[in-house]
């Protein structure tokens, strides 16, 4: 659930903390007092496009953070994060964070981790469904439709395992295609192919070998220099009288005769002997490390070269060593299967014979399923309807299947299965049911819609319903049944919805109003959390003002949820 929403700096509003409770939250306010801001102040932190004419006037940036209770989708979401490199969820909660520059340089955090809006929107799908007023529009399509269906039916599993036939078919298909070509593309791959391995091949690479030879290299290159300096240094310390080790002696010799006189000075003695000793190791190791240097032209010349065709090679298939051996691997391959190219062919069209198989047996066990959960469906929206004021109502789904009698298949089937689905309803007796789309009144949508979400709402995974102003053209009874559908919704999910209509609002079983007044010469939004007494002022303006009847009828409307 949605515990917290934190807005700055957002249109009208300049710093609210909205605190949410869990079940039913309903909220109202005059019409333009800034209900819709807290819309598109969700919409902004669940990844919608930003509009910097959002940003209020003066400020050069806004911001939105919302605190999520994610305790019942942590699973999921786990491996969501961690494949993103955001920092795991603590004591079950998530934060979202957006902020919309004036300059346009936008940023977003998840858990205090800056992400690409991509990844935001891709969780807040998770996490939010916002309904808009025109939002029931989704389900005249025939995939929204299909969806629905399958969610009532518990087929995720079922349709998962259909999609994955499909994809692993539609590779098929693709390795397929790349060997069916003409003579000509055919020749001239083989080609390329061939030059490509063998050229990779013939250079006997290794991983590790570029490192090491550009150490061998520079140590040739240099051989001369560095046979100079070592000469050089192995002189200074003991060819000539001058020589560190000569003098070293001498300087023994001085310390011998003083800690004769001084046995205190013997410490001094005891140093030079360590020196000694370390001058006289530096020499024997420079003395093997000359031995070691060669100067070999040949050698050089044979390093270069090998340099330069790695060099040659990476600029052709890779940035690294280990990326042209892979290309070489991968050009072997393709070459095998190309100079094998019917037995491939004929590999590949068994195995995708193998998958229609499949295929045709999960797509009937899918349509079986779906054609299980058609009556159920209708009879469950049938009721929400007659709660929402259709008693006479008729709520059908056709379901066209689509399934081929035989394999193979002739082409690769849709990743939801053989089904094309039609949810069809009459709104009066006598009438034949007809596709939601030919339906004229938005009020009905809208009902239907509700209809359905509280049907799916025990199903539904997604722990945050929005309803902005769905119950538009819809009043009486109907509105009653519309606050009841809500409260009903929210036993099973967190709902907010936004409505003028005090009989939506009064089973909520917490009330919020927005309202506009003016601070230092501007106007700001607030948003307040209504206690019982504040509940009957606003239902009652709602009503139509603050008249003695007004309210009578505003304090018998919670009585219900008092």
């Amino acid at each position: 659930m949605l515990i917290t929403l934190r807005v700055k700096d957002l249109a009208l509003v300049t710093d609210l903390a909205l605190d949410l409770q869990p079940g039913f939250n309903a909220i109202t306010g005059e019409t333009g007092a800034g209900k819709s801001i807290l819309i598109g102040a969700l919409s902004l932190v669940l990844g919608e496009r930003a509009d910097r004419a959002l940003i209020r006037g003066g400020c050069d940036r806004c911001s939105v953070e919302a605190l999520f209770d994610i305790s019942r989708l942590a699973p999921r979401l786990a491996g969501v994060l961690e494949e993103n490199g955001i920092e795991p969820c603590e004591a079950g909660q998530l934060t979202l964070k957006r902020v919309v520059t004036s300059t346009g340089a936008n940023r977003q955090y998840i858990n205090g981790t800056p992400t690409s809006l991509n990844v935001l929107s891709g969780v807040g799908e998770f996490l939010v469904d916002i309904h808009g007023p025109h939002d029931h529009q989704s389900l005249l399509q025939a995939a929204r439709q299909l969806d629905i269906l399958d969610a009532f039916g518990k087929l995720s599993a079922k349709r998962g395992a259909f999609a994955e036939l499909v994809t692993r078919r539609t590779a098929l298909e693709a390795q397929k295609a790349a060997l069916i070509i003409d003579e000509r593309t055919y020749a001239q791959q083989l080609d390329l192919l061939r030059f490509q391995a063998r050229e990779i091949a013939a250079a006997n690479l290794r991983p590790e070998e570029e490192e090491v030879l550009n150490q061998d290299y520079q140590r040739a290159r240099n051989s001369a220099r560095l046979m100079e300096l070592s000469q050089e240094a192995a002189g200074c310390l003991g060819e000539d009288e001058t020589s560190l080790l000569n003098q070293c002696g001498a300087v023994g010799r001085n310390l011998q005769e003083l800690r004769r006189l001084d046995p205190g000075a013997a410490a001094l003695a005891d140093l030079h002997e360590q020196a000694s000793t370390l001058l006289r190791e530096l020499q024997g190791e420079l003395s093997r490390y000359t031995d070691r240097i060669e100067i070999d032209p040949a050698r050089l010349l044979e390093m270069e070269e090998r340099i330069n065709l790695i060099h040659s090679l990476r600029r052709k298939y890779g940035a690294t060593v280990a990326e042209v051996i892979a290309f070489g691997e991968n050009a072997a391959e393709k070459l095998r299967q190309l100079e094998q190219r019917e037995t491939e062919l004929s590999r590949l069209q068994s195995e995708i014979e193998a998958i229609d198989r499949d295929s045709l047996r999960a797509g009937r066990e899918l349509s079986a399923g779906r054609r299980k959960a058609i009556g159920p469906l209708k009879q469950a929206v049938s009721r929400q309807l007659a709660d929402l004021g259709f008693k006479q109502s008729t709520f059908d789904v056709a379901l066209t299947p689509e399934i081929p009698s035989a394999t193979p298949l002739a082409r690769t089937p849709p990743a939801h299965g053989f089904d094309t689905v039609d949810f069809q309803f009459a709104p009066n007796a006598g009438e034949l049911a007809r596709p939601l789309r030919a339906i004229a009144s938005s009020g009905e949508m809208a009902r239907v819609m509700l209809a359905l979400k509280t049907v799916l709402a025990a199903e539904d995974e997604v722990p945050v319903l929005v309803f902005d102003e769905v119950d538009a053209n819809v009043g009486g009874e109907t509105a009653r049944a519309v606050g009841e559908k809500m409260r009903q919704i929210g036993q099973q999910r967190q709902v907010l919805c936004i409505t003028h209509l005090p009989l939506v609002a009064a089973p909520a079983v917490a009330h919020y109003r927005v309202a506009k007044e003016v601070q230092d010469g501007r106007t700001v939004s607030l948003i307040t959390r209504l206690e019982s007494g504040e509940r009957v002022d606003e239902l009652a303006r709602m009503l139509g003002g603050n008249t003695t009847a007004a309210r009578k009828h505003a304090e018998s409307l919670l009585k219900p949820v008092a």
